[in-house]
C-alpha cells in the first residue's frame, strides 16, 4: 500500500523551527539525505521519515556541539 509522503515544506519548516536553522539549509540537507537514502533503500515507504530524522539529529548535534 502506498503511503503519501508528508509535505516536504512542512517537514523542512518543522526541522528549521526545532533546530533554529535557516529553512534553506534544512531544505538542502533534507534533499541530499533523501536522495542518499533512496539510492540505498529496498523499501521506500519510510525513507522520508528516516531522512527527516537524520537531518534533525545532525542539526541538534551541531547546535549542542559546535565546531
Amino acid at each position: 500500500m502506498f503511503q503519501p509522503e508528508q509535505n516536504v515544506d512542512e517537514v523542512v519548516r518543522s526541522i528549521a523551527e526545532e533546530t533554529g536553522t535557516p529553512t534553506e539549509t534544512v531544505s538542502r540537507m533534507y534533499a541530499d539525505t533523501l536522495a542518499q537514502f533512496r539510492t540505498e533503500a529496498r523499501v521506500f515507504d519510510y525513507v522520508p521519515l528516516f531522512a527527516a530524522k537524520k537531518v534533525r539529529n545532525e542539526l541538534r548535534d551541531k547546535k549542542h556541539h559546535p565546531h
